[in-house]
């Protein structure tokens, strides 16, 4: 069982949306058959859709076949200090035009954030984009 305690207080709009911008990772909510899945993923966000990167595996499995998501991004200072956000919306599978529009938004989000290393995308990733509205 959980329980749960009062909220210290809610977000509006603006602080949300400022969360979204500022972080670079959040969990990507889903669920086929009464089975939710949650997965963290890197995103990047251009102030009307969430756009993350994935491969070939369970939860693209899982969305192709329910594409009703969810996304949450939190940051934390200390227990009594923090944000969250749940943002719901539909999984979009993009290709073409859409497909690199999509990668050059979260690349010039994502890679600015690499360590030096060299980082290879994905060359078989499927991009999605939740509608936050």
């Amino acid at each position: 069982m959980i329980k749960t305690i009062e909220m210290l207080g809610e977000l509006n709009e603006i602080q949300m949306h400022n969360l979204l911008m500022s972080q670079a990772s959040g969990r990507l909510g889903c669920s086929v058959d009464n089975q939710p899945y949650i997965v963290p993923v890197t995103y990047a966000y251009d102030g009307k859709y969430i756009y993350g990167q994935l491969t070939e595996g369970k939860k693209l499995e899982m969305l192709r076949k329910n594409n009703k998501v969810c996304f949450e991004v939190d940051m934390v200072m200390n227990m009594q200090n923090w944000q969250g956000v749940i943002v719901y919306g539909t999984f979009e599978e993009l290709k073409g035009k859409d497909l690199k529009e999509a990668k050059d938004i979260f690349y010039s989000q994502n890679y600015p954030l690499s360590t030096g290393n060299k980082v290879h995308p994905h060359e078989h990733g499927v991009n999605v984009r939740l509608d936050d509205s």
